[in-house]
């Protein structure tokens, strides 16, 4: 039997106001609420430390492009067999390159994918990061960095790689499924 939270739906009229507050922009931002939105609205104070976190990871000025992160998040996903946020991230992905395809690529196999040298250096490390990173070495350093990215590049990889790995995990346990309008999402240009 699933716990209750598999298949709970949080009532907005019973979350705390800053709590509908931001699901509220966001839906009427997107046309719709995420269900990662609503999921984590289940319990306030994880949900208020994790988008403050994807936050400040995902929005974050200067260093890495806003196409690069939303990379590493799908790539990661991918790894860890994220329905969720390979879909939901897949999407934006799509929209900050302005190309329907890269998504797909990356989430089936990065290393087939349409990259530049850059990108694909952010995906190896990325993926080292979300599978093994207690075996990171100095020659993974030494990739990324002669693929131009400099200390806070890579410390951005391996934040964005780290959180998404907890998220994965989140969508798992609770069986979050993508919402239907990020699978058309940035499909035509």
């Amino acid at each position: 039997m699933f716990p209750n939270f598999v298949d709970a739906v949080v009532d907005l009229e019973e979350v705390d106001s800053d709590i509908k507050e931001t699901i509220l922009e966001v839906g009427a931002k997107t046309g719709f609420v995420p269900a990662v939105f609503t999921k984590l609205a289940l319990r306030p104070d994880e949900f208020r430390a994790f988008f403050q976190y994807h936050n400040a990871l995902m929005n974050r000025e200067g260093g890495l492009s806003k196409k690069e992160r939303e990379m590493i998040v799908v790539v990661t996903s991918a790894e860890n067999n994220c329905l969720y946020c390979v879909v939901a991230h897949g999407a934006i992905l799509r929209i900050y390159a302005k190309d329907s395809t890269i998504s797909d690529q990356i989430a089936t196999n990065y290393r087939l994918a349409e990259l530049t040298i850059r990108e694909r250096a952010i995906c190896d490390f990325a993926v080292k990061v979300a599978t093994s990173a207690d075996s990171i070495t100095e020659d993974d350093y030494d990739a990324c960095y002669g693929a131009g990215l400099n200390d806070d590049e890579i410390w951005d990889i391996g934040a964005i790689s780290a959180m998404f790995a907890m998220s994965n995990r989140l969508a798992g346990f609770t069986q979050l499924k993508p919402n239907k309008e990020f699978y058309t999402m940035g499909r035509k240009y």
